[in-house]
């Protein structure tokens, strides 16, 4: 005598799906590569009058320890006009900011190549500073 088998039907549990895409969105936002620099350690200039610069399409940082970076990363000063070429791209005059942070005890030596990049690359420099602090009464 023959027994007939059933056939099973695989499906997807669809249940849990609204979950785990929850999650894994949540997992990538977090592991997603921002540009940012908090990491890096600067003291900026002083200075009275200062006037609101827009949005940049790059940040350059030199540190305490006289490192570059770029948008968060370090990178050699030979290689940041070309990194900074590619960034600001075919963008309109005018709409180049580039915001450079020096650290306020860096010389001429370390951020003088940094500036020569930036003019190289066409960039709208905009260096950035605290404003002056107000005297207590």
């Amino acid at each position: 005598m023959k027994i007939a088998r059933r056939k099973m039907v695989a499906s997807v549990p669809s249940f849990a799906m609204g979950d785990i895409g929850f999650l894994l969105l949540i997992f990538f936002v977090i592991l997603a590569r921002v540009q940012d620099d908090s990491h890096v350690q600067w003291d900026p200039a002083i200075l009275s009058n200062l006037e609101g610069a827009g949005s940049p399409l790059a940040n350059v940082a030199i540190d305490s320890a006289y490192k570059t970076y770029l948008n968060g990363e370090e990178i050699k000063n030979d290689l940041l006009g070309p990194r900074l070429n590619a960034i600001l791209g075919q963008t309109p005059a005018g709409q180049r900011n580039v915001f450079l942070k020096v650290h306020r005890e860096a010389q001429a030596q370390h951020f003088e190549p940094v500036i020569q990049a930036i003019g190289e690359a066409g960039g709208d420099l905009v260096h950035i500073l605290e404003p002056e602090p107000e005297p207590e009464s």
